[in-house]
């Protein structure tokens, strides 16, 4: 199965980003986060993650006769590497992408409605920019974020820190708004 198709099945999804940040988990522990997925499912998209590679086990210990496992995310193979995102049809990017996009309007939608969301306190924030880069300049933002954010992402749980989960998203601007833009900018000179 491409990497891809495994990955953004939505539970599967969920489960990975529950993962994120460095968590160790149980299936239990995952079962509670999860709570409204049935366990039986949870269990399967545990096994086939770790059968895949994805998840690994670094714990186990016997609890009532049964073995339970700890679990850790290998992260650099929870991703859909450049070769097989070069390899991806328009309508596999589109299905990716849109299960990319569904995840993150549940997430939201998961803290919006959760039992008492404060907005402000936690930091909530959306928002829409656009910059005009050239493609050397767009390369440098994106390599100073990723030198900006490593760090951060290697930080691991402790007293006082939130587990904050970022989505990003680049898009290029449809070409013909960049020609009628240009050509305004134009006519104004």
């Amino acid at each position: 199965m491409p990497i891809g198709d495994l990955l953004l099945h939505p539970v599967r999804l969920r489960v990975l980003k529950a993962f994120l940040g460095d968590r160790a988990l149980t299936t239990s522990q995952l079962a509670e986060e999860l709570a409204d997925v049935p366990t039986g499912s949870l269990y399967r998209h545990v096994a086939r993650l770790a059968r895949a590679g994805i998840l690994q086990v670094v714990a186990e210990r016997r609890v009532h006769g049964i073995v339970e496992r700890t679990y850790t995310l290998r992260a650099h193979t929870a991703r859909i590497g450049v070769a097989e995102a070069e390899a991806m049809s328009a309508e596999e990017h589109d299905r990716a992408f849109t299960a990319y996009v569904a995840g993150l309007l549940a997430d939201a939608g998961r803290y919006i409605n959760g039992l008492s969301p404060d907005f402000t306190h936690d930091g909530f924030n959306y928002q829409t920019a656009a910059m005009w880069l050239t493609d050397a300049e767009y390369r440098e933002l994106v390599h100073d974020l990723v030198k900006d954010l490593q760090p951060r992402l290697a930080n691991g749980p402790k007293r006082g820190r939130k587990r904050r989960i970022l989505y990003s998203v680049f898009l290029p601007g449809p070409e013909e708004q960049i020609k009628e833009s240009n050509t305004r900018t134009q006519e104004r000179r």
